[in-house]
């Protein structure tokens, strides 16, 4: 029997279920048990059965295509993490539609709305930069939203609209702490926002002021170091801004806001002769691929990104499946990635 000529009536028949358990575990349907899910699964894959999409589609009224919507998808961040959410869609045999933002309000306000009357997605997971929580709260798409991140605060509700990120605070802490325990006294904190909408890096500026008062060390203005954008040149810039301070007042230690501004910091500072981790230690945040293949390596802050990518994509489908829970703020796990710019070269 060919894959196309086998029904969700043959799966159903194979896995001793009713034909309508079969299409729940198709549509990823929440409330089905575990055993069930399997054996309906394991006869799919015996059967080779393959989904006729377009005729879900025409019968649910769903276009069988979730959006994503990210800032950058040339920061390596985000294109690692588009690429796990990717993976976690097609899993569930549905598409991506990828809207790259450049942080742009009318970019995100058309994703939020659906792209007008055209409604092309069945829901959004979104990691916005310029909407509010009331953009958010008010869109017009009468979709689920799933936001990654914490730019944007939204009150909790049943709105639709529900959460997944890590606990930053707790994150630049853990990274300060590791700083401090070495140790070093002069701790730097690079990537403050010169503007006033960087939720983000507050709380990470948050966790850095934690650190240092848990361990009983003053916190020194001169040694927060503000920029106007998180990529390399930002942290080159705030790099040389550090090599102007006289030799006594310049940092032991840095904890940058994310990895980005750590490279282009540590490329600043090897460029005028300063070893790392000898002379300063740089710590960063994301733990981005490159991380691992700097010279030298890359300590960092690593959210769990397989975790965020799967836990919004399930959270969208149990709202388009009719999920109409209190919206979820997820807390997902992170873990600091200690390489050669705090541990020193391997020997």
């Amino acid at each position: 029997m060919s894959a196309l000529a086998v029904t969700q009536e043959d799966v159903a028949r194979r896995a001793g279920v009713a034909r309508k358990t079969v299409s729940n575990v198709i549509s990823d349907y929440p409330h089905v048990s575990d055993r069930i899910r399997k054996r309906v699964l394991a006869a799919i894959e015996e059967l080779g059965y393959q989904p006729n999409r377009a005729a879900q589609n025409l019968r649910t009224g769903r276009s069988g295509m979730i959006g994503l919507a990210v800032p950058e998808l040339d920061v390596s961040y985000f294109a690692e993490l588009t690429r796990l959410v990717v993976q976690a869609t097609e899993r569930r045999g549905l598409t991506v539609l990828i809207i790259q933002t450049f942080g742009d309000l009318i970019r995100e306000h058309a994703s939020l709305n659906g792209f007008g009357h055209q409604r092309l997605i069945d829901g959004l997971i979104c990691s916005p930069i310029a909407s509010s929580g009331d953009d958010i709260l008010n869109r017009g798409g009468g979709f689920p939203v799933v936001l990654l991140g914490e730019q944007v605060s939204v009150a909790p509700d049943h709105a639709g609209i529900d959460h997944v990120g890590i606990d930053n605070v707790a994150a630049a802490r853990t990274a300060t702490e590791h700083l401090l325990s070495l140790p070093r006294r002069r701790v730097a904190f690079v990537g403050a926002s010169r503007s006033t909408d960087s939720h983000m890096a507050d709380l990470r500026l948050a966790g850095y002021r934690q650190a240092l008062a848990s361990a009983g060390v003053p916190l020194r203005p001169e040694l927060v170091f503000s920029v106007n954008g998180y990529h390399r040149r930002d942290g080159a810039e705030a790099g040389r801004r550090i090599l102007a301070l006289p030799p006594e007042e310049r940092p032991d230690g840095v904890f940058c806001a994310n990895d980005l501004l750590a490279q282009g910091l540590m490329r600043a500072l090897h460029d005028t002769g300063y070893r790392i981790p000898h002379d300063v230690a740089v710590v960063g945040f994301d733990d981005i691929d490159e991380a691992t293949y700097s010279i030298p390596s890359l300590t960092s802050v690593s959210p769990d990104k397989a975790q965020i990518a799967e836990t919004a994509v399930a959270l969208l489908l149990d709202r388009v499946n009719g999920s109409d829970e209190a919206d979820h703020d997820t807390v997902t796990d992170f873990s600091l990635v200690v390489r050669e710019s705090t541990a020193g070269p391997r020997r």
